[in-house]
């Protein structure tokens, strides 16, 4: 079992790794959305990530613990097969205390991804306590299992999406806690003309433009989102020089230290990239959203 903070990393900022099939890729991966929440279990930070995904038999959900170091800890599987009766509980011991997570998806809205709209919960108890919950059905999730509210608080400090596109791949984000959700939109267009470009929109409103892409197809700029700066690194190297099967990935960092976590390492290298992330999340940089672009034909 490999770490979250790997999983998240190895195809990150360039799927082009020689020891991975890009193609296997591309087929397992456009359909899944995965969330990291830093929490407080059993008196210790933790990673607690959710994974949404659909594959052709429906639905899947998993939920992942990782330690105050990023060792796995526990995974927890609603496999396709088990997604009709969309809500139940699982639990597991851990140094003696018991720890399980809920689930009702029930009445859950769907959209054409796999992340639920609304209309649903995914909550992680341990010793009486709502260590983590998600969706906003908060009323009926405490009635269901009986646990106080968390004394700390719970961050999502990270999310991977896969979107697919032709020449504009969308997505919605909130940088900072409590803060409005955005519009976030990229627009490139390699197929066509000698110097293609990219653009990144928020909110219908240009922050971003790249020209000359085949000599900039990797890259990092600073944008102002809720007059607050957000760090961009992009690799669309796939795009312009690879097979057609890979995917552009965009990072998007709330912080401006994490720039330094991206100049020593390169953009291509998997390892470096794990290493970076861990490291973001162990300093609190802030939030990230690691974003994979997939052109269709």
């Amino acid at each position: 079992m490999r770490d979250f903070p790997s999983c998240f990393g190895e195809s990150a900022v360039q799927v082009a790794d020689a020891s991975c099939s890009s193609v296997i890729v591309s087929k397992a991966s456009q359909n899944s959305v995965t969330c990291m929440y830093r929490c407080r279990l059993l008196d210790e930070s933790c990673l607690i990530s959710i994974v949404w995904s659909k594959n052709l038999m429906g639905q899947c959900l998993s939920v992942e613990i990782y330690d105050a170091s990023h060792q796995f800890i526990y995974k927890m599987d609603v496999k396709s097969s088990l997604f009709s009766k969309r809500k139940g509980t699982k639990c597991l011991e851990l140094n003696s205390y018991k720890i399980e997570v809920f689930w009702d998806l029930s009445v859950a809205k769907f959209g054409s991804g796999p992340e639920p709209l609304g209309s649903y919960y995914v909550g992680v108890v341990c010793r009486g306590e709502m260590v983590l919950l998600i969706g906003d059905l908060a009323e009926e999730a405490f009635k269901k299992t009986g646990a106080a509210a968390a004394v700390s608080t719970t961050m999502l400090v990270a999310k991977r999406e896969h979107t697919v596109g032709k020449r504009v791949f969308g997505t919605k984000a909130r940088f900072c806690d409590m803060g409005p959700i955005h519009d976030l939109k990229i627009e490139c267009d390699t197929r066509g003309g000698d110097d293609p470009f990219l653009v990144v929109r928020v909110d219908a409103k240009t922050v971003m433009k790249v020209q000359h892409l085949h000599w900039k197809f990797r890259g990092n700029c600073t944008i102002l989102v809720d007059e607050m700066p957000v760090e961009v690194f992009w690799d669309v190297h796939s795009w312009l020089f690879g097979s057609g099967v890979g995917s552009g990935v965009f990072m998007f960092q709330t912080s401006l230290s994490a720039e330094k976590q991206w100049s020593s390492p390169s953009l291509s290298d998997p390892t470096g990239w794990s290493k970076s992330f861990k490291e973001s999340n162990s300093r609190s940089l802030g939030f990230s959203l690691v974003l994979y672009a997939w052109k269709s034909e």
